[in-house]
């Protein structure tokens, strides 16, 4: 994985080789036309970005000698100097200058000897004659060289375009794979495996192309931090973790408006002024972090902060008020199922602010851009110490890891992303309260169902559990979505498995329970669960 500071160098490289190629046939223009405006313009445009760049990134000779060209294209500008006589070869020779310089930096060579130019440049904003080298005869020619940027800009959409025909080719594979095997042909064996080799390196480099650093994002938020904070009256110290963790483009643009959103929720409400946190025995100071780190084939970013933390008790109430949850099933509850009514559209206004610490203004917007993605967003918090939001995001948005399973002879498919864990259970290991169905999972009372009844029970209410209803072993996907815990109910488990997934044709687009679709090795079609919308579906018609 390359290194921040490697991404940031070949960044520079390519821009900067693209400027000097502009700059190169903006002052050939002007060459022929003294009184091109806009080519004029246009080189002091990227002079000044140039210089910019280059001391950004400490190649303070390129900066010098940018800064020292803008000056002078600036003059021309003002019509304080003009571009004939001994100016036109000192500026060809600096842009010539720039050239060898940023090819240096590409090649990891010494910059060349710069004195004489910033000299030359230096005469002319005095109004004095530069001292010109001597043409030197060169039968074999300006030791010029002309070299091409090892890096190319692509547009998004082609890079979209080609993860496209990729994941059509994962689809082909694995009917390939599958139908090698039934053949049972060795030569066509070897061949289907070799194709499938291939196809994952070629899956692999094309999802590695469409990779960038969290940092590209990160390093937007100490200026919004410095606002917010300022607006806010509050003195706040930001600390930024793993800048270098890669993640797919398209999947950071579309965070970046929730990621601003916990952030700003994180100053304006989660910390406190410093009158209230020394009042409180804590540094006058509040702290936020923002950190991103990888986590088997998903991306974590993470909102920290150490200030008011939320008031479970006081959601618990306000989820039972607003009847998202009855009293008895409430108290079961956990503090993590708590805190997701935050999620709930509407759940915190303004009224509501102050008793549960201001959090879950807009919260349900922010996980509706995650839901989005096939991603979660958790939320832990700790009264008086501060709050987390995690923000579980895929690597990529196009292929997917998922789980197989069969119910009623159709397959089906959950994304692995909002798959805690399976069980198989026992009748004796269920117990009933309030009419719904609980297992205890890891140290954890879970509600289960039966995975049909939510598909098929119509629109009312499901009926009350009844243990009675419960034959021999019982398989359970258990899935997480917003800090909550469902068991499925399904027949059996077949795979685990990487798929494509592709949108539901009209009219099934329509029906929330299913997110797309997808093909097997065998050529059968599998319908995609759409986990949120199913864990909406229960919590409305729970008994």
């Amino acid at each position: 994985m390359k290194s921040r500071e490697q991404e940031y160098r070949e960044i520079f490289m390519s821009e900067a080789l693209e400027y000097y190629d502009a700059m190169s046939r903006h002052i050939s223009e002007l060459e022929r036309n003294p009184t091109d405006e806009p080519a004029l313009n246009e080189l002091f445009r990227l002079m000044h970005n140039l210089k910019s760049n280059a001391r950004a990134m400490g190649f303070i000779p390129i900066g010098e000698v940018a800064h020292h060209m803008e000056t002078i294209f600036g003059l021309i500008r003002s019509k304080e100097m003009t571009f004939t006589g001994t100016v036109v070869p000192v500026l060809f020779k600096g842009i010539d200058t720039i050239g060898e310089m940023v090819r240096a930096v590409g090649a990891d060579q010494e910059l060349p000897d710069v004195v004489r130019l910033l000299d030359n440049l230096d005469r002319l904003v005095k109004g004095e004659e530069p001292v010109l080298e001597e043409a030197v005869e060169d039968d074999e020619e300006a030791g010029r060289k002309l070299e091409l940027s090892d890096l190319v800009y692509i547009q998004i959409k082609k890079l979209d375009h080609l993860l496209n025909l990729v994941g059509e080719l994962i689809i082909d594979r694995d009917r390939v794979l599958t139908l090698s095997q039934e053949i049972g042909n060795p030569a066509l064996i070897a061949a289907a495996a070799h194709f499938s080799r291939i196809a994952d390196d070629l899956q692999y480099s094309v999802m590695d192309a469409r990779l960038v650093g969290v940092g590209s994002l990160f390093n937007k938020f100490p200026r919004v931090v410095r606002d917010v904070s300022a607006a806010e009256q509050k003195d706040v110290e930001l600390t930024v973790v793993g800048e270098d963790i890669q993640i797919d483009r398209n999947i950071l643009q579309i965070i970046t408006d929730a990621l601003l959103h916990l952030v700003r929720n994180a100053i304006g409400h989660g910390l406190e002024t410093p009158a209230e946190r020394e009042a409180s025995g804590k540094p006058a100071q509040g702290h936020l972090t923002l950190s991103a780190q990888a986590e088997r084939d998903d991306v974590l970013i993470q909102v920290i902060d150490d200030g008011r933390g939320i008031n479970v008790n006081s959601v618990r109430r306000k989820a039972i008020e607003r009847g998202l949850v009855g009293a008895d099933v409430a108290a079961t509850l956990s503090d993590e199922a708590v805190q997701a009514f935050l999620f709930e559209p509407g759940f915190s206004m303004a009224k509501e602010v102050t008793e549960i610490s201001g959090r879950g203004v807009g919260l349900d917007v922010v996980k509706l851009a995650i839901d989005s993605l096939g991603g979660q967003l958790r939320v832990d918090s700790v009264l008086g110490q501060g709050t987390t939001f995690t923000l579980v995001l895929p690597t990529s948005i196009a292929v997917k890891g998922a789980l197989l399973f069969v119910l009623e002879d159709r397959n089906y498919a959950i994304p692995l992303m909002h798959t805690d864990s399976v069980v198989s259970l026992q009748p004796d290991d269920f117990h009933v309260v309030g009419g719904m169905l609980l297992a205890r999972v890891q140290e954890e009372n879970v509600p289960v169902v039966p995975l049909r009844r939510l598909l098929h029970n119509g629109d009312g209410p499901l009926p009350a559990a009844n243990k009675a209803d419960l034959h021999g072993r019982q398989d359970i996907i258990i899935v997480n979505y917003s800090n909550r815990k469902l068991g499925l109910i399904v027949d059996r488990f077949l795979r685990q498995q990487d798929i494509v997934i592709k949108p539901m044709s009209k009219p099934l687009d329509t029906i929330d329970l299913f997110g797309g679709v997808t093909l097997l090795g065998s050529g059968q079609v599998c319908l995609v669960l759409d986990v949120p919308a199913l864990t909406r579906l229960f919590l409305a018609r729970r008994p």
